[in-house]
């Protein structure tokens, strides 16, 4: 009996987990995500890294790319919307190296984490909350 072929989960549905998440936060969180994009990549693009220093593409998961609600003035007037991007293989390969927590569960705290940053939230800030690393 052949063994069927398993596939890793693709963009689009890293981005429905992504979604899932994004619903299960409380409404007032939501609507102040209102404007902020949701991009899923595979990875991070290489001026990205470069720019945050990081030479290996599998140690971003994600990236707030905006201006937070806490520094947001009228006279801010950006090309585009805030975006929370999402790397689809450095999540892939945390979940493999983890091993314990379910891909839905942190694609979830990526999201989060990244929104936490459209609040204005530091990551010393976050990891008191939220310390992803224990």
């Amino acid at each position: 009996m052949d063994e069927p072929d398993i596939l890793p989960p693709g963009l689009a549905e890293i981005e429905a987990m992504a979604r899932r998440a994004l619903d299960a936060l409380p409404a007032e969180i939501r609507e102040q995500c209102g404007d902020v994009a949701l991009r899923i990549e595979d990875f991070a693009e290489q001026e990205v890294l470069d720019g945050l220093g990081i030479e290996d593409p599998f140690e971003l998961t994600g990236l707030y790319d905006g201006v937070a609600l806490t520094e947001k003035s009228v006279a801010d007037q950006r090309e585009g919307p805030d975006q929370v991007f999402l790397y689809r293989r450095p999540i892939l390969e945390e979940w493999i190296d983890r091993g314990d927590v379910g891909l839905e569960e942190l694609v979830s705290h990526v999201l989060v984490h990244e929104i936490a940053h459209h609040f204005g939230w530091s990551d010393e800030r976050i990891m008191q909350i939220d310390d992803w690393t224990r």
